[in-house]
């Protein structure tokens, strides 16, 4: 599976765009849409959206590999799409030690779900953008998967 447009919509709206180098809630140093900057990484000039898209594309396919390196079970487009916006946001360390990982794999997709809704806090204090960003991980995991093509029978 690949990010899908909504995925990336909603980590743009999440992250907001910022052309120049920040600090996150978590104290790393970030650029464009959540970009965490690698140690050989500096943009004295900031960034155009045009690069900050491509950052974006490249993070989004490196959370993509996690989640498919980490989850075992069947996802839909939408529970893939709500962990890849998981890792993205928080890292794969911390799906990969995640009750909503151990409930996905025992085959309770639901459950697992409602465990996003658990991660909304910073450092120990509930924050209200985290609670709206997992509140629309949720919805993107109860998306309904779309219907099948009908099989055509091959003309005689």
């Amino acid at each position: 599976m690949q990010p899908s447009p909504p995925l990336l919509s909603l980590i743009r709206r999440c992250e907001g765009f910022r052309p120049h180098t920040y600090t996150d809630l978590a104290g790393h140093p970030t650029i464009g849409y959540g970009h965490r900057l690698l140690p050989h990484e500096v943009f004295p000039d900031g960034l155009t959206p045009e690069a900050a898209e491509a950052l974006l594309a490249r993070d989004a396919d490196r959370a993509a590999e996690a989640v498919t390196r980490l989850v075992h079970a069947p996802l839909t487009q939408g529970q893939f799409d709500a962990l890849v916006d998981f890792v993205f946001n928080l890292g794969p360390e911390r799906l990969a030690s995640s009750t909503l990982l151990r409930l996905l794999h025992q085959g309770c997709a639901e459950a697992a779900g409602q465990q996003l809704l658990r991660w909304d806090r910073t450092a120990g204090q509930p924050n209200a953008g985290l609670r709206a960003r997992r509140q629309a991980e949720l919805a993107l995991w109860k998306r309904p998967a779309p219907a099948a093509a009908p099989k055509t029978e091959p003309a005689a």
